[in-house]
């Protein structure tokens, strides 16, 4: 490495010149990478639901079905509507009430199964049912509802799931770039009054700018990701990675020091600073990766992203940062000045004095917080990560007031079933509690009623390749218990007269989303915290450290999720998995580096009291400057991102950077002490100079003697 180095430190021009000509690729795969809207998609296939959503789609094109709810419009507007949603490119078919009946008639003397799903209960509103040629979150289906919003009046709502996609795409893509950039802006202030140059802050912003853009370029090759990975990457590489450039910079400006060379300096910090900054680098990047173990998708998708991220991180740190201080090191100088960050000694010594105290709440705080943040309310369901002034949520909430219809399910069965067995299966369905409507071919024509004569429409949305399919309306929201076991029961009744029926739409899928992440959840966490709990115990070659410092890294989540509980507020249903990870793998860095600082004291001889005391001395500057960028990053989203989703992860790890940094230094600070014997008896070698020291003793009184 020393070889490496010295010959980029010779020449620091090159080195920036190959920096900016791999951007050009990166900036290419950024641009081509495609955005993935729909987090339903990142189920397993091997579901049912999922199953179920592919033969809705590949038969009914009915996977992409949108409602279209009008308002206080006479029914020759409605139908006139319903001919132009027609002619726009992707839809399919439009299935309406005057497929079935003619609009002269009065609709008050329409058939009850007509009007129980075409019109609200009062009667002022109808609803037609929109079917799309391609998948509901591909570019025509998208572009197609686009166009219908267009043509539609305010008094026309457009909801189901692909609207809600258009509505998630449309929101990022025009917030996303502004709260990066307010991210970015924020993370730079920050950076600013906590360096000692005006210049540095853009040098390793520029440095980290461009490890991102390798970071997101890179993703080409993924096929595809997540909107979320795509809003949230930037300013999570730039909080987590922020460490390395710091670390480097305060290693050449010691090197400064003892070498009058500057190329030799830098040299020396980057050969010296690698193992320690590739083994800090390590934690972060399992903690990443534990998220690619959740059966859920979503997680491979960020974690995977986070985990390439760090490691182009410390690379341009260790590679092409050097090039940029070197080129730029007489500016860096020129424009020094005092930073904001005060002198922590009082308040440590304070801590100090206090240490049993803080102790004890740390070991008392443990059981409390784990109970509380297990109580953490969370949602599924994407109406509520959008705002409430959406036509997509506008049109859902018309749904559940007005026509009973919070959500709808989706049974396929065989159709070889008799007419007489389809009639009982409605029956028994309709009576199921929280049922409002079921929409069949048995029930709209009538068994009596020749296949002929039926309109087209209506026969290829209710059957198809052998397999009819049925729309059950349930007054339950998604994702709600009462709609879960609905699922349970229409499942049941539905695999009575045919064991290959499915059950499919938000409700079934957003059941399996339940499921599969409350075990997502519990695997990953394990992982995470087996994963670091070894790195860390082989980089110190200790049973006790890994077990001090995962414990308080653990606390401070706990802490921060119960905050969340103890606020009221509900969090998405990936706010838990992707916090334990991420707080655990970036913020243990912070407790990494005061216990190896401590024990760097102790190895010089200096006593525990002093060691302790300096070693959070030391420590804290590095802890203060990584945490607050962090939370600068991460906060600056919060404030402007619309989407809560989004939102929720933001301000979680924006509290979560927070509550490490108070962890590690006002608790674990006092444990470490407390517990230094019983460290020095099961660490290898954890302090050799007190063996010497007892040698030096033994030999002095044999002597003597």
């Amino acid at each position: 490495m020393k070889k490496i180095a010295l010959w980029e430190a010779r020449h620091p021009k090159m080195v920036v010149l190959i920096a900016l000509i791999l951007l050009i690729p990166s900036l290419i795969g950024f641009v081509c990478t495609p955005i993935n809207y729909d987090i339903m998609s990142y189920l397993p296939d091997d579901l049912e639901s999922v199953q179920g959503e592919v033969v809705l789609d590949k038969t009914f094109n009915n996977a992409a079905m949108s409602i279209v709810v009008v308002k206080d419009m006479p029914a020759r507007y409605t139908a006139a509507l319903k001919s132009e949603i027609e002619q726009i490119e992707g839809v399919s078919t439009v299935l309406w009430v005057n497929e079935i009946a003619d609009t002269s008639i009065p609709k008050e003397i329409l058939p009850d199964v007509l009007t129980d799903i075409f019109y609200s209960q009062d009667g002022t509103e109808t609803m037609m049912l929109v079917q799309y040629k391609n998948e509901g979150a591909s570019e025509t289906t998208l572009n197609a509802i686009k166009q219908m919003k267009k043509i539609t009046a305010k008094n026309v709502y457009i909801s189901g799931l692909s609207a809600t996609i258009e509505n998630i795409k449309s929101i990022c893509e025009t917030e996303a770039p502004i709260y990066i950039a307010f991210g970015v802006f924020l993370a730079l202030v920050v950076m600013m009054l906590m360096m000692e140059s005006w210049v540095l802050p853009f040098i390793t912003m520029a440095t980290i700018g461009t490890a991102i853009l390798y970071n997101m370029g890179t993703n080409f090759f993924l096929g595809s990701i997540s909107f979320i990975t795509q809003s949230i990457a930037a300013v999570m590489q730039l909080g987590v990675t922020m460490d390395y450039s710091i670390f480097l910079m305060d290693r050449y400006n010691e090197e400064k020091m003892l070498n009058s060379d500057k190329a030799i300096a830098m040299a020396n910090a980057v050969s010296k600073s690698f193992s320690s900054l590739m083994g800090s680098s390590l934690t972060t990047v399992f903690g990443f990766l534990a998220l690619c173990f959740m059966k859920l998708g979503l997680g491979f998708d960020i974690g995977f992203v986070m985990a390439k991220g760090v490691l182009f991180g410390i690379l341009t740190a260790l590679l092409i940062l050097p090039a940029f201080i070197l080129i730029m090191d007489d500016k860096i100088t020129k424009y020094k000045h005092k930073t904001i960050i005060p002198n922590f000694d009082k308040l440590n010594n304070k801590v100090f004095d206090k240490r049993k105290l803080l102790a004890i709440i740390f070991v008392v705080l443990l059981v409390p917080a784990y109970f509380v943040q297990s109580k953490a309310e969370k949602y599924y369901n994407m109406d509520k990560a959008l705002p409430q002034d959406l036509s997509s949520i506008q049109g859902l909430n018309e749904l559940k007031t007005n026509f009973n219809m919070a959500c709808t399910h989706f049974v396929i069965v065989d159709d070889s079933l008799s007419s007489a067995e389809i009639t009982q299966m409605e029956e028994k369905m309709e009576s199921v509690e929280g049922i409002s409507s079921l929409l069949a071919y048995n029930s709209l024509v009538g068994p009596a009623i020749p296949q002929e004569i039926i309109p087209d429409a209506l026969l290829a949305i209710c059957k198809a390749d052998g397999l009819q399919l049925m729309m059950v309306n349930s007054v339950y929201p998604a994702a709600t218990d009462e709609c879960n076991e609905q699922v349970e029961q229409l499942e049941t009744i539905a695999k009575l007269y045919d064991p290959s029926a499915m059950i499919t739409g938000e409700g079934a899928i957003s059941k399996d989303l339940v499921d599969v992440t409350r075990v997502d959840f519990k695997v990953t966490a394990a992982i995470s915290i087996a994963a670091i709990f070894i790195l860390i115990a082989i980089s110190f070659r200790s049973i006790t450290v890994p077990f001090l410092l995962v414990v308080s890294i653990e606390l401070a989540i706990w802490l921060n999720l119960s905050v969340s509980v103890i606020l009221g507020k509900e969090l998405s249903f990936v706010d838990p998995t992707v916090i334990n990870c991420v707080q655990l793998g970036a913020t243990v860095d912070y407790a990494i580096l005061l216990t190896t600082r401590f024990r760097e004291e102790l190895r010089n001889g200096v006593d525990k009291h002093n060691a302790i005391l300096r070693a959070v001395s030391a420590a804290e500057k590095s802890i203060l400057q990584s945490a607050s960028v962090f939370f600068a990053s991460t906060f600056g989203v919060y404030l402007i991102c619309d989407i809560s989703l989004i939102k929720g992860i933001c301000a979680l790890i924006a509290r979560g950077s927070v509550i490490s940094a108070i962890m590690v230094s006002c608790f674990l600070t006092p444990i470490l002490y407390l517990s230094e014997k019983f460290i020095a008896k099961t660490t290898h070698k954890w302090n050799p100079k007190v063996k010497e020291i007892a040698e030096e003793k033994e030999e002095a009184v044999t002597n003597e003697e």
